[in-house]
């Protein structure tokens, strides 16, 4: 093994999200060294007229304090055959994600905030995003690690 990162490439991100994920991710805020933990589950069901509706639920724990957390996006068809375009619940653009190499690379402008989103695919029951939030306030990294529970 010559070390580097070994990828597997998704021909369809769509039915390789499709099921229930439990979910691990961390939060660190670089600026203060406060760290923060979510524990939970991430389900992908189908949508009608096509895509997948990505609901998370679980503890996220703060500074010692849990409390419920929850998320809601919208993961339909992208515009390459295998691709996603990902959006918010009200329907406003989130990113793109084609993971058709096993790794992406996307950026979302949220006001003066950038959050580059790094999405990797270890096999057929693991992947990870990465998202790493930078602004006037913000100097966050997010770690998540799905494991595919059907």
């Amino acid at each position: 093994m010559d070390g580097q990162p070994r990828y597997w490439p998704v021909a369809d991100v769509l039915a390789y999200l499709a099921g229930r994920w439990h979910v691990e991710r961390s939060v660190r805020d670089l600026a203060s060294g406060d760290g923060g933990s979510f524990s939970g589950a991430t389900r992908f069901s189908a949508l009608a007229g096509g895509g997948l509706l990505h609901e998370e639920s679980g503890m996220f724990t703060w500074q010692g304090a849990a409390r419920p957390a929850t998320r809601t996006l919208r993961f339909l068809p992208g515009s390459a055959p295998g691709t996603a375009d990902v959006r918010f619940a009200d329907g406003r653009p989130f990113h793109a994600l084609d993971l058709t190499s096993g790794r992406y690379v996307a950026d979302h402008p949220c006001a003066a905030d950038l959050y580059r989103g790094e999405f990797t695919v270890r096999d057929a029951g693991h992947w990870r995003s990465v998202w790493r939030v930078g602004g006037p306030a913000k100097d966050l990294v997010l770690t998540t690690d799905y494991e595919r529970e059907d």
